[in-house]
């Protein structure tokens, strides 16, 4: 079974509070996606504004690799405005929770009518027809079966469960994607997960284990509220724990989570998975020491195999192996008992600094051995 990763950086990225991308933004973002290897990009929702649909359609003409696709509510006017933009896939969100229903005024047998009315519409004008189960996570069991088992009946190839509001767990999306797999072994099942609760990544990677055909991402994580599942980090969990290649070259992934780090003016922590800035640094003397035998042995990948390097960063926790292989690159070379002695006032002065010592501290240092 082939599975893949959607990327949803253009459509459910830019929905993030405040995030706003320029034509010329979004052709960026959608050349450095096909450079990295991503097979299908959800690239916006035309019926948000005339300007959309001219940008879609901008976006369409550029003759990108991957399968681009547009995103509608169920409508007729969504439906007619992603025709105009050209594209030729198109996925139909229906809300699915009795929450959502009640908050737009609709009931299920609404949602089974309109099922077949937008379905058929669609049909006419697109070479693929998905549907979304908006909320997924929150609906009535039975009445989420029946709706798929409706869709099936309509010639519906695939059907992305929503985790709308991030509430599930790696457990319980395991279940239910594995159930569905079971009775619906034909049908793509595709899975939408939110960070809500800091699960995406774990949620993506339970899907994926499940049977599930395809996740959807985005670049850093970025999207509504806490934001969606990172395709950074769903394509490396998928590559490092579950021993599964999706295409995705993560050894030049920094360029773009770099570019939309900047235009989205949303600041990525130093520490987060795959991409932060300080994810391959190390301080501890005892961590240094055993890495500088096997760069492995404090990691669960190997830095280059995500654009990276081990780096050492000189400080209150470190040993004397650091300290001699640090000033040994800054072409400094040092006995190990020169280093017995500097080591204290390196503590002494990452202490009273509250932070690490640079090059320059230690050079200083070493002036007044």
């Amino acid at each position: 079974m082939k599975q893949y990763l959607i990327d949803t950086t253009l459509r459910d990225g830019e929905q993030a509070a405040g995030v706003v991308f320029s034509l010329d933004e979004k052709i960026k973002i959608a050349h450095m996606l096909q450079e990295i290897g991503v097979q299908e990009a959800e690239i916006g929702t035309p019926a948000i504004s005339i300007q959309e649909e001219k940008d879609i359609r901008t976006l369409i003409n550029q003759g990108f690799s991957f399968n681009a696709l547009c995103w509608a509510r169920a409508t007729v006017s969504d439906i007619m405005a992603a025709k105009r933009t050209g594209v030729k896939r198109i996925s139909i969100s229906f809300p699915v929770s009795d929450i959502q229903l009640a908050a737009i005024g609709k009931n299920h047998d609404w949602v089974l009518t309109q099922m077949k009315t937008m379905i058929g519409l669609a049909s006419n004008h697109f070479e693929f027809v998905g549907i979304g189960a908006q909320d997924a996570s929150r609906a009535n069991p039975h009445f989420l079966r029946s709706y798929i088992n409706e869709a099936v009946h309509l010639g519906v190839k695939r059907v992305r469960f929503a985790d709308t509001v991030g509430i599930m767990n790696p457990f319980s999306v395991h279940d239910m994607i594995n159930d569905y797999r079971y009775l619906f072994p034909e049908l793509d099942l595709e899975f939408h997960a939110h960070n809500d609760l800091g699960m995406a990544t774990a949620n993506s990677i339970a899907a994926l284990q499940a049977g599930c055909n395809s996740i959807d991402t985005t670049i850093n994580g970025l999207g509504e509220r806490a934001g969606n599942a990172p395709l950074e980090e769903v394509a490396a969990a998928a590559k490092f724990s579950l021993n599964q290649n999706l295409g995705i070259d993560l050894k030049n992934i920094a360029p773009i989570c770099q570019f939309v780090e900047k235009i989205s003016k949303r600041k990525v922590s130093q520490t987060k998975p795959i991409t932060g800035e300080l994810i391959t640094s190390h301080e501890s003397g005892i961590h240094c020491r055993s890495l500088l035998n096997n760069p492995m042995s404090y990691h669960a990948f190997h830095p280059e195999e995500v654009g990276k390097e081990s780096k050492f960063v000189i400080g209150k926790h470190s040993g004397i192996a650091s300290v001699l292989d640090t000033l040994k690159g800054m072409g400094i070379k040092l006995t190990p008992e020169q280093g017995e002695k500097i080591l204290p006032q390196i503590k002494q002065l990452a202490t009273a600094q509250k932070k690490s010592v640079d090059n320059n501290d230690l050079k200083e240092l070493i002036l007044n051995l």
